[in-house]
């Protein structure tokens, strides 16, 4: 009976102890399991930190447009780290006017508007082998300056958009790069035209409407020559067929950079047709000599040279009208092209642009060289003195017919013939007398 009070006694404590037990157990359960959530917030918060996609300087920066706002006048130079979906204005600090954009192997995608828009008055300069993937928006819009040197551009819709309003005008200069879009260049929808773009290089897979007047191709390659027309019109190097220089099929049509061609390096002029002092333009038309359609340049012929040609000329001249002689001459004329000057290049910062536009080569000084030749002029012979008149030449008279010699020779044979006859009858008159005595 007492061990059964002293069992009872003893049940109540026991439980109790194992309820506080059990209690402390689900706490430190759970405050195990919120200090594992501190944590891990805490992992995530730094890794977010750490996923840099660009980099300015030494500075690393979690999207691009914040890099952007972050350049410098001393290092305006954003560098992608990480391949990106985002859509970037180019609005550095006040004062940076120009940004350059190095790929660096990755991609930038549009995110709901053009990868890259260039604002009025500013310059974008993009370099390094990645991507600008616009998807069904451009990878451009410009309306400042655009300076593309490598990288690949794609676009499910048209890659490259420009405009020139009533107060700015865009610019575009290609030098390398590959770009493939059903259109490459267009207008942006409130544009009056295309603005300044020139093509010096790159390969280009898609169709150029007709109609843009400021776009120059000087150099490049391309897969659709059905709108080319209209940009190579005073152009020469356009390589039909798809020929590489090498001989290789690439599928490409590809346009020489600035280059001269003559359809006559050497011609001859003759003084008996008529000649006249040449000027540059004639020795141009004369020798067929071409420049390839670059607006910034123009074809000049060495000025000593050319002189030296029209001396001769006029002295063939004076030769011809004095009816003397001329040798044979010849004059080697070299033409160069040379870049228009200041007065002929377009400034559109007078308009609230974004600097000169660049439209220039990459060679400079090229020159061919034609020669003319000037034929000889004979010195005339001396004409023969005609006849004294009054005093003609007694004609001979001509020889008669010796009548009386032919009467002579008639009577001769005729008496012949009489003597002949006379014989041949006496033969026979003693031929038949014998013939009746036997």
């Amino acid at each position: 009976m007492r061990s059964h009070e002293k069992r009872a006694n003893v049940c109540p404590q026991t439980q109790g102890k194992y309820l506080v037990s059990v209690v402390s157990a689900v706490v430190f359960a759970l405050a195990s399991l919120f200090g594992t959530l501190l944590f891990s917030a805490d992992t995530v918060a730094v890794a977010a930190e750490s996923q840099a996609v660009a980099q300015v300087g030494n500075v690393t920066y979690t999207s691009v447009q914040e890099a952007i706002g972050h350049t410098s006048m001393k290092n305006a130079t954003v560098t992608l780290l990480a391949d990106v979906a985002e859509s970037v204005t180019i609005t550095p600090p006040k004062g940076v006017r120009n940004v350059t954009f190095d790929l660096s192997s990755h991609v930038l995608q549009a995110d709901g508007s053009a990868a890259i828009t260039v604002p009025a008055n500013m310059q974008l300069i993009i370099t390094g082998l990645g991507t600008v993937a616009g998807g069904t928006q451009p990878a451009v819009d410009c309306r400042g300056a655009l300076r593309v040197e490598s990288g690949t551009f794609t676009s499910d819709a048209t890659l490259m958009r420009f405009a020139e309003t009533d107060g700015t005008s865009a610019q575009g200069s290609f030098s390398g790069g590959t770009f493939t879009a059903p259109t490459l260049f267009n207008l942006l929808d409130d544009a009056k035209n295309l603005g300044y773009v020139t093509v010096r290089g790159g390969e280009y897979w898609g169709m150029i409407p007709a109609g843009l007047n400021t776009l120059a191709l000087l150099s490049g390659s391309f897969s659709d020559t059905s709108n080319l027309a209209p940009y190579l019109a005073d152009s020469l190097g356009l390589i039909p067929g798809g020929t590489s220089g090498d001989g290789t099929g690439d599928g490409m049509f590809h346009v020489g950079d600035l280059a001269i061609s003559s359809k006559q390096t050497s011609v001859e002029l003759d003084p008996a047709s008529g000649l006249q002092r040449l000027s540059d333009d004639d020795l141009l038309t004369l020798t067929g000599t071409q420049l390839n359609g670059i607006a910034d340049y123009r074809l000049v012929a060495d000025s000593d040279q050319l002189q030296a040609l029209n001396d001769q000329i006029d002295r063939a001249i004076q030769a011809v009208g004095k009816r003397k002689a001329f040798e044979a001459v010849s004059q080697n004329i070299t033409i160069t092209a040379v870049r228009n000057g200041v007065d002929d290049v377009i400034d559109t910062n007078s308009s609230g642009g974004a600097g000169p536009q660049l439209r220039t080569s990459d060679h400079d000084g090229i020159s061919t060289q034609v020669t003319v030749a000037i034929k000889a002029v004979a010195e005339p012979e001396e004409p023969e003195e005609p006849g004294k008149p009054g005093d003609p030449e007694k004609p001979e008279k001509p020889e008669m017919p010796r009548s009386g010699s032919a009467v002579q020779a008639l009577a001769i044979i005729s008496l012949l013939l009489v003597i002949a006859s006379a014989i041949c009858v006496y033969a026979t008159a003693r031929l038949r007398s014998s013939r009746m005595h036997n």
